[in-house]
């Protein structure tokens, strides 16, 4: 006798299967949450997310590479090191012009299949990223570059200045990073430190650990007893504030930036114009060639409230090239960090030691 039970059941299971994927489906676009900003130049994800990912959101800049750049390299170790470090999910935000695109698509592919780990990852176009703070990148290339050249190169110098105008409005927090780098522990210590800002730092940054400042303002210093550009002391040299105990300046290699209060501050809108840069590279007599680590250390001067300074352990500067360039006698109190390690930097093409 035929037994109708057979096919209803399986009628059953295929429409119970259908249900799931239909759910599973509109749980995907949700969960995604995906912006169409006319930046994005591609949108990849390498899973399926079942909880909202957090606001950890990193951004690199992957332009000018080619397949023999030593900054393809240096960008697949990150992202590995990271993906083995992490123990939060992490968005990861990249920069890229047209020629290196293909490549960082590739690099983020092989990461994935070695790693066998999931990366959220988002491209941005950088000359629609150049667009968007030109006002600022043409305001601070007569100051802090040492060969202007390209629009879209000096662009890239500023691109931390004015993120909170490329990254999505739903981000509150950035974490900007070089390609350069090591990560010793969890990215997790890094964005903890969001949470240790005072009430009004827009930015979070480590020291420099060179005497570099320390040779810019060397005509300031001539005629000013300041302890700008002079190195960390234990104890109090001056009572001349805002850094009495010496003030070596920042290093943006590292950069928390704190974009949901970026864009509410009036303040910093007047800092960003020409006649703010103007009057403080006047005042200091201030010519650097670091882009916007120079305007870091600007501000450190005069609006410290808006900066958080990270230990240096944040941002461990290995290059050594002022040592050998006439500060010999004063480097090592520069570089010295007593504060655990947490992330490396190469720079100066430093070799990293793993």
């Amino acid at each position: 006798m035929y037994n109708l039970k057979t096919p209803v059941l399986k009628l059953k299971l295929l429409l119970n299967i259908s249900l799931l994927f239909s759910i599973l489906t509109v749980f995907y676009f949700i969960f995604l949450n995906v912006n169409t900003q006319d930046n994005v130049m591609n949108d990849s994800i390498s899973f399926l997310p079942f909880k909202k990912l957090r606001d950890y959101n990193v951004w690199l800049i992957f332009t000018k590479v080619t397949e023999r750049s030593p900054l393809k390299y240096k960008f697949h170790n990150l992202l590995e090191n990271i993906l083995n470090t992490s123990t939060i999910p992490v968005k990861f935000h990249i920069i890229v012009d047209n020629s290196s695109k293909n490549i960082a698509i590739n690099e983020i592919s092989d990461v994935v299949s070695h790693s066998n780990k999931p990366i959220y990852y988002k491209l941005y176009d950088v000359e629609v990223c150049a667009r968007a703070i030109s006002d600022i990148v043409e305001v601070m290339t007569p100051h802090f570059s040492s060969k202007p050249g390209t629009y879209y190169s000096d662009a890239l110098f500023y691109i931390s200045l004015g993120l909170y105008r490329i990254a999505p409005q739903s981000q509150n927090r950035a974490l900007l990073l070089d390609c350069d780098l090591y990560l010793k522990k969890d990215i997790h210590l890094v964005f903890e430190e969001f949470d240790r800002f005072k009430p009004t730092a827009l930015f979070g940054l480590a020291p420099e650990l060179t005497p570099v400042y320390r040779h810019v303002l060397q005509a300031y210093k001539v005629k000013h007893n300041s302890t700008f550009g002079e190195y960390y002391h234990l104890k109090n040299i001056s009572n001349i504030v805002p850094h009495p105990k010496g003030f070596q300046g920042y290093n943006s290699g590292v950069v928390l930036i704190n974009l949901s209060a970026i864009r509410q501050s009036k303040e910093y809108s007047v800092i960003i114009k020409n006649e703010t840069v103007q009057s403080l590279t006047s005042k200091y007599k201030f010519r650097g060639h670091l882009g916007d680590q120079d305007f870091y250390t600007l501000i450190g001067f005069e609006y410290p409230h808006l900066i958080q300074t990270l230990n240096c352990g944040f941002n461990r500067q290995l290059c050594v090239w002022w040592r050998d360039h006439g500060y010999r006698d004063v480097f090592d109190y520069y570089f010295k960090c007593r504060h655990p390690t947490i992330i490396l930097h190469g720079n100066c093409n430093t070799k990293i030691p793993r």
